[in-house]
Parts: C-alpha cells; sequence; structure tokens
C-alpha cells in the first residue's frame, strides 16, 4: 500500500475501535513487534505501516461470550478503610469465549459479616495481562510472568492462555490466600492447563494481584485436574486435596508447593446425589473444629451438587463428618445454559462463622449464597 492508503486504513481501524479499548496503538504496535520477529520482517518501517500491519494480525474476542462460571473468593490484599467487620474480596471465574477457550477474570468487592455481598461496578473496557518480558518469538513455554496495564483495574483485567500447554484454556482456578508466621501473605491459586490435547494442573502465584506467576507443577498428581491447596503448612508441609482417580477425594503433602506425588485416599462417594464422582470445590478452610472442606458430588443424570465435608485440624486424612444432602443442588429455576444441571464453586469464603459460597449455575451466570456455620456443623453426619 502507499502511505496515503495506509493512513486511511489506519484512520477507519482507530474510528471503529479506538473508543472501544484502551492503549489500542500500543497493541497493534506490540503485535508488530511478534509478528516482525516470527516473519524476519525488515526494519526501517513507519509507525503507520507497523501499526496497521500489527492491526491485521489482531481481533476482538469476546472473552465470556459463551460461559461464565466456577468462581472462587478470597480477600483482597487491600484491607483498608472498611469498617464492621467488612472484608474487601477478589472474586475469580472462569470465562469462556469463542472456541471454549477459557479465560480467568476478576471482579472486586466487598461483604459485610452478614453474608451481604456488594460488587464494584464492571468497567466498561477489559484489558488482557500481558507478558512482562515478552520473547522474541512471541510465545513463551513457560512458566510465564503476566502483569495488568496501570490503567486497568483488576475487575477490568483478564488473563488469557500463554503457552502451548495453556492454548484452549485456563480452568477453575482456585484461590486461597495462604499464611506463615511472620512472613506477608501471598495468594496461590491451582488451575488447569488445556492445550487440546491434554491437561496438566499449574499454579497461580500472586502477592498483589497485578503481577501473577503461571507456574507448571510437576509429579503424578499434577497430571489430574481439581487440586486444591490448603491455606496454610500442616505438619510442616505443604498440603492439598486432589483427585487423582477422577472419583474420589485425596489428601496429598509436599515439601515443595509444585511438585505433588502420590496421597491418600480419604472421601469415597456414599450418598445417592455424588455416587458417579466427587471432588474439591476450592481450599480447606479452618473453622474451629477443623478443616472445612466444600465438595461437588455427581449423581444421576450427571448431576451436579455442592456438599461439605469436615477434616480433623491436625490429620486432615480423619474424616469427622459429610452432609448426607446436598447444601446446593441445580433447581427447575436455575438448571438451564452452557451445560445444564450443574452448580459449582472453586472456593468459598468465612467471615465470623458465615460461610459464602459463590457458585456457578449451568455454566451461565454466578450466584451466590451464605449459610451459618454452626447450622452446617450440625447437619455433618
Amino acid at each position: 500500500m502507499d502511505m496515503r492508503t495506509c493512513e486511511a486504513e489506519l484512520a477507519l481501524v482507530n474510528r471503529d475501535f479506538g473508543d472501544r479499548h484502551w492503549q489500542t496503538r500500543g497493541v497493534h504496535l506490540e503485535r508488530y513487534a511478534q509478528i516482525k520477529a516470527q516473519l524476519g520482517l525488515k526494519s526501517g518501517l513507519r509507525d503507520t505501516r507497523k501499526a496497521l500491519i500489527g492491526a491485521y494480525f489482531c481481533h476482538e474476542y469476546s472473552y465470556a461470550g459463551a460461559a461464565l462460571t466456577n468462581p472462587s473468593i478470597t480477600p483482597h490484599p487491600d484491607q483498608t478503610g472498611l469498617v464492621g467487620g467488612a472484608v474487601r474480596i477478589v472474586l475469580s471465574m472462569r470465562a469462556v469465549g469463542e472456541g471454549h477457550i477459557s479465560s480467568i477474570a476478576f471482579r472486586e468487592g466487598i461483604v459485610t459479616p452478614d453474608g451481604e455481598l456488594h460488587l464494584l461496578p464492571e468497567p466498561r473496557i477489559a484489558m488482557a495481562a500481558h507478558v512482562c518480558d515478552p520473547p522474541p518469538e512471541g510465545i513463551p513455554e513457560g512458566p510465564v510472568c503476566a502483569t495488568r496495564y496501570a490503567e486497568a483495574s483488576l475487575s477490568g483485567t483478564v488473563i488469557f492462555p500463554f503457552t502451548q500447554a495453556q492454548r484452549n484454556g485456563l480452568e477453575d482456578l482456585r484461590l486461597v490466600r495462604f499464611m506463615t508466621q511472620g512472613e506477608d501473605p501471598v495468594w496461590y491459586g491451582t488451575y488447569t492447563a488445556y492445550s487440546g490435547l491434554a491437561i496438566a494442573s499449574e499454579m497461580l502465584v500472586t502477592r498483589d494481584f497485578r503481577t501473577f506467576d503461571l507456574l507448571p507443577m510437576s509429579g503424578t498428581a499434577a497430571r489430574n485436574k481439581g487440586m486444591a491447596l490448603f491455606p496454610r503448612k500442616v505438619g510442616g508441609q505443604y498440603a492439598m486435596i486432589g483427585r487423582q482417580d477422577g472419583e474420589n477425594i485425596w489428601f496429598l503433602r509436599s515439601a515443595d508447593v509444585l511438585d505433588w506425588n502420590d496421597g491418600e485416599m480419604i472421601v469415597s462417594p456414599r450418598f445417592p446425589w455424588e455416587l458417579v464422582q466427587m471432588g474439591n470445590c476450592g481450599a480447606p478452610m479452618e473453622i474451629d473444629e477443623g478443616w472445612l472442606l466444600l465438595t461437588h458430588g455427581v449423581g444421576a443424570m450427571r448431576k451436579y451438587a455442592i456438599g461439605a465435608v469436615l477434616l480433623d485440624r491436625d490429620d486432615p486424612t480423619k474424616v469427622l463428618g459429610r452432609t448426607a444432602t446436598p447444601l446446593i443442588s441445580p433447581s427447575d429455576e436455575n438448571r438451564e445454559g452452557y451445560v445444564p444441571n450443574v452448580v459449582y464453586t472453586c472456593g468459598a469464603l468465612i467471615i465470623g462463622r458465615r460461610l459464602v459460597i459463590p457458585y456457578g449455575v449451568a455454566d451461565s451466570s454466578i450466584a451466590f449464597c451464605s449459610m451459618d456455620i454452626d447450622a452446617l456443623v450440625s447437619e455433618l453426619v
């Protein structure tokens, strides 16, 4: 193209998309740099040509156009300015777009001690987190450091797949605030990386929800879905809930937070609503009575429901009680959607003696409920 045509085409692109995104020109130039490295293009082009070339290799993507589901909830790093026992929270969600590609989205909010939730307004524009130091070839193999743009709030940030192992999705993030005595908290999040052919467990690590490390995990247990980290060490080691065999709930220990092997089966399907398979619904939560673990059970017609198990605080392989009937189950009003007959959560939050649970409804929306822990414990058998 001659320069006049280039300028006209770029002006058209900017007119169509400039108000729909932040940093449009910067994104186009960044995309050009990737294409230049991959194709060996010559240097010396004007920025107009670079930006237009980058635009030809970009497209808009509706990251939650197909589904929004499987939330987890954790305390926000910033708890300043709150009164009356309220807690500022980070909500993570699995967003599914075209091609069934899953990404991680966030919302911020505040939860009161009585379980009332106030979400911050959703920003008009969302921005994808970007690689801290992108390699010349454009596609890192992992591990990856990603960061959100300074202009983007956490509620307006989306983490898309970066590596070949993740290219078809980052699924079911289970966030937990991990505490070590005398140290600042760190947030861990186990998730499933899906390449389109294989799955693997990986770990998101952050201290501020501005920079994120996405780290592959190793060991025999990391080849499975649904791993959830305890919020502190147990007996001097990291502890994890897993589902090695796709049917039962397992307890694992490790000296390395990224390497997991073997384990001990601690909970098996027992009641009709969970006979097909069981799994965890997020990290165990410490209460006076022990470790409270939300579970999912799959019953007839592959209906997913949410229950709970209570584990011993000192020896989590000991099961002290479990729910004989589901806490949350699909109803006639909320069973239809992208994946029908499913309610599912990837993590809840305890405030005082109240349990707050965000949960996906038929992979099409997210609902919230809260319940009294004393009442819940009384139902365990």
